[in-house]
Formats: C-alpha cells, sequence, structure tokens
C-alpha cells in the first residue's frame, strides 16, 4: 500500500468521534479486518489479507532486544563552545581541540566524540529554542580575591573619584 495514511484517514477517521482509546482500538480492528484487508486493492489488484497470508512465511520476525538506532552526525563546533544538535546547542569542553566532530544522537542522550573519544555526554532536550551548557565544560576565568585594604580605608563611590580628577585637571589649568 503506497499511501497508507491518507486512506485511514478518509477512510476511517473521517467523521468518527470515540469515547476513549479502548473504542478507538476496536473499532479500527474491525474496520481493518472487515473492511480495509478485505477489499481488492486498487494498485496491487488483490486481496490485502489474502495477499500477507501467502508471504507471511517468508518473513522473518523482528529481534527479541528493542533496535539501537544511533544518527551519528559530524557538527562544526561553533565560537561559543557548542555544537548543534536538531537545531539546539550543546556544549563541549573549552579543551576541544577540533573543530569538527562526531555527534551521536541515541534516544536518552546526545554523545560527542572527539578522534574517536567521548568528550560530552547530554540528556537530550524537549522543544526548541533550548540550550544545553554543562558548567564542567567552561574553565572560565579564575575567581578573583578581593585587594586587601590598608585598615579604615572603604570604598568610595565613582563620584567621588570624578570630583578628584576634575580638581586635579582645573588645578593644573591654573599653574
Amino acid at each position: 500500500m503506497e499511501r497508507p495514511y491518507g486512506y485511514v484517514r478518509q477512510d476511517f477517521f473521517l467523521a468518527r468521534r470515540f469515547r476513549d482509546l479502548d473504542d478507538l482500538d476496536a473499532r479500527f480492528e474491525a474496520w481493518r479486518t472487515g473492511i480495509a484487508d478485505a477489499r481488492v486493492h486498487a494498485t496491487a489488484d488483490c486481496v490485502l489479507a489474502e495477499h500477507f497470508a501467502e508471504e507471511r512465511p517468508a518473513l522473518i520476525p523482528h529481534p527479541a532486544a528493542p533496535c539501537s538506532a544511533v544518527l551519528t552526525v559530524e557538527r562544526r563546533v561553533g565560537h561559543e563552545g557548542t555544537v548543534s544538535v536538531g537545531g539546539d546547542p550543546y556544549s563541549v569542553p573549552d579543551a576541544t581541540r577540533k573543530r569538527v566532530v562526531e555527534v551521536q544522537s541515541h534516544p536518552k542522550e546526545v554523545r560527542i566524540f572527539e578522534d574517536g573519544r567521548l568528550i560530552a555526554a547530554h540528556p537530550p532536550l524537549e522543544g526548541r529554542n533550548r540550550r544545553r551548557i554543562d558548567p564542567a565544560h567552561r574553565k572560565g576565568p579564575p575567581a578573583r580575591s578581593p585587594q586587601p585594604r590598608a585598615p579604615g580605608v572603604g570604598l568610595r563611590p565613582l563620584a567621588f573619584h570624578d570630583a578628584v580628577g576634575r580638581r586635579l585637571a582645573t588645578d593644573e589649568a591654573a599653574s
């Protein structure tokens, strides 16, 4: 069947209402077995249920374990130290040397590799226009300790320093 969604939407869903999901499931199964699979398909020119019964012995079963589908792509590290995955930026460590890294999108994690070595792992973001920045990826300047002051000397407002500057400027102009 080439376009099953349009057929199901027009022939099954159109102008129908359902009490709940169980009602939808039961009515869909009755429609599928009694109408959709029992009709002569216009393109294949056969009854789909009969055709499926003929092909069934040749089909192989699904694997017992869930499939681990991983999308792997290369991404350029931007000037902010992030790579774009699905339109959202994910951080890489400041120490990243390469400008192009490998990104693997797993269902529960985004993994970023440099030269085959894992350098970052993030939970995937939900939605658009979000950012995932790991604070451990940013070195940042070291925290500055306050400069020691002589006893009794406090901080002065900028207006004080401005007044001193103006006074010095007028004193120099007068001399």
